[in-house]
């Protein structure tokens, strides 16, 4: 409760926050102040702010609650049981891990793996998350991350409308066709030259796998990563409009805290991943970096 008046400076809010009453909050204030024997804040009104002695307690307070969490996350991580926690983002779950999910889950069937969909940060310390697949950089401080493989954006259209249409190679040939992309993966990053005709724009989304579906449906040329749609384009759904492939400024990779690497979940799904992602191959038909 401390922690959470001391955060807001606000009664009400700290109880809001918290689920109980404002006169709870305010006696169990009361009680640690009495115990402690000194004033943790002080009070003008509805205002508050720490005294010298709550300003002193604080961090004290703060890092016993993180060593706690650190205590119970360890005691969670070295447990051979209950289900395995992994974060992905929501489009490669759908264009790239849902097909190949039944091949771990025949691998591993004492594993029950559950699949959270978010591209937001994880805090490994108080989620039940085990691990995530993240597109990024790599660079994770205090974590161990594992690149899995390289990224590119392709363009992409259903194999009768390239064929009516023809190929592309430049912003001139883009006019022949309805343009689709994400806002991560917008087609100036194809063109280089960050020059975009707006006017043949006619789908953006936050949701890079919606445009993959959009030009699966033949809604238009689409500028997609190829992680997303490289298993589209080997069965004939989608077809590669170009032969230039720009390299994605971000890759795929495996991230968790260390400890969480020798569970024996854990290491089973990466591994299996690894094995996996070293399959992909590029869009020039090559095998993917690792």
């Amino acid at each position: 409760m401390f922690v959470a008046v001391a955060e807001r400076l606000h009664l009400t809010r700290a109880a809001d926050a918290l689920g109980v009453t404002v006169s709870a909050a305010s006696m169990q204030i009361q009680a640690l102040e009495q115990y402690l024997g000194v004033p943790l804040f002080r009070r003008q009104g509805r205002l508050m702010e720490l005294s010298e002695h709550g300003a002193q307690l604080l961090p004290k307070i703060r890092d016993g609650l993180n060593a706690l969490h650190d205590a119970i996350n360890d005691s969670r991580a070295v447990r051979s049981q209950g289900p395995l926690h992994i974060s992905t983002l929501g489009s490669f779950v759908t264009q790239w891990l849902m097909a190949r999910l039944p091949q771990f889950e025949a691998l591993h069937p004492d594993i029950d793996l559950r699949i959270e969909a978010s591209s937001g940060l994880v805090d490994f310390r108080t989620s039940e998350v085990h691990a995530a697949i993240r597109l990024c950089g790599g660079n994770w401080p205090g974590l161990y991350s594992d690149k899995l493989m390289d990224e590119w954006l392709v363009p992409v259209c259903q194999p009768a409308m390239l064929a009516k249409l023809g190929p592309v190679s430049d912003q001139a040939d883009l006019k022949r066709y309805r343009l689709l992309h994400s806002v991560t993966e917008p087609w100036t990053s194809w063109l280089l030259d960050g020059e975009q005709d707006e006017s043949s724009l006619r789908i953006i989304t936050d949701d890079s796998a919606a445009i993959v579906r959009a030009a699966e449906s033949g809604g238009g040329l689409a500028l997609a990563r190829w992680s997303l749609v490289a298993d589209d384009v080997r069965i004939g759904r989608l077809a590669v409009a170009s032969k230039k492939f720009v390299p994605y400024s971000r890759t795929y990779y495996f991230v968790c805290p260390p400890k969480h690497c020798d569970v024996p979940k854990v290491a089973a799904f990466h591994s299996w991943l690894r094995t996996e992602a070293a399959k992909q191959t590029a869009p020039d038909g090559g095998l993917v970096s690792r």
